[in-house]
């Protein structure tokens, strides 16, 4: 099965900027599928993680957390209709966070930020390294995003719900 690949931290407002077309571009010969801005890529041919995650650093111009999973993972997760194929209402946005690798502290769930008032981020399941949830449209909920990596002692990249989704999609051809 292919591999999916998330760069943390790209391509946020001119932040560690680069164009991922171009660096699907020169993965080509590992058929690999560029998924949006934010440095998502699905890997179609065999490569182990390891010879993958050096032929990425060696060719990004910057340091970055490369978070690599299994395709299978992924289309596992997206089949488990976590949101029980509902659209989300306005204002709210559906997140997969993939922990870097297996988390040190195991919150219990649902965790919902902050604890008082109007929730901002609300994190509905776990499963191995996908942590599921959604928060508000809001300029806070980048600080309470940032605070997976805290309660789960590793760092966290996080996508939308349907970038997801179409990963999983770019999987299943």
């Amino acid at each position: 099965m292919a591999l999916v690949v998330l760069l943390r931290g790209v391509n946020v407002g001119g932040h560690r900027a680069f164009r991922p077309t171009v660096l699907a571009t020169q993965l080509k010969h590992l058929g690999a599928v560029n998924i949006g801005a934010a440095g998502t890529f699905v890997i179609r041919s065999r490569v182990t993680q390891s010879t993958l995650r050096a032929e990425l650093a060696d060719r990004l111009p910057f340091d970055t957390e490369i978070v690599i999973c299994e395709g299978r993972e992924l289309v596992r997760l997206m089949s488990a209709d976590i949101f029980a194929s509902r659209p989300p209402p306005p204002g709210i946005v559906r997140f997969v966070s993939v922990l870097s690798r297996p988390p040190r502290l195991t919150p219990r769930l649902p965790i919902t930020l902050p604890l008082r008032g109007q929730w901002m981020l609300q994190v509905r399941a776990r499963n191995r390294r996908f942590v599921v949830g959604q928060y508000r449209r809001h300029m806070k909920a980048i600080t309470y995003l940032g605070a997976l990596d805290r309660m789960f002692g590793v760092p966290a990249t996080t996508r939308n719900w349907n970038t997801m989704t179409a990963i999983a999609r770019a999987l299943e051809r």
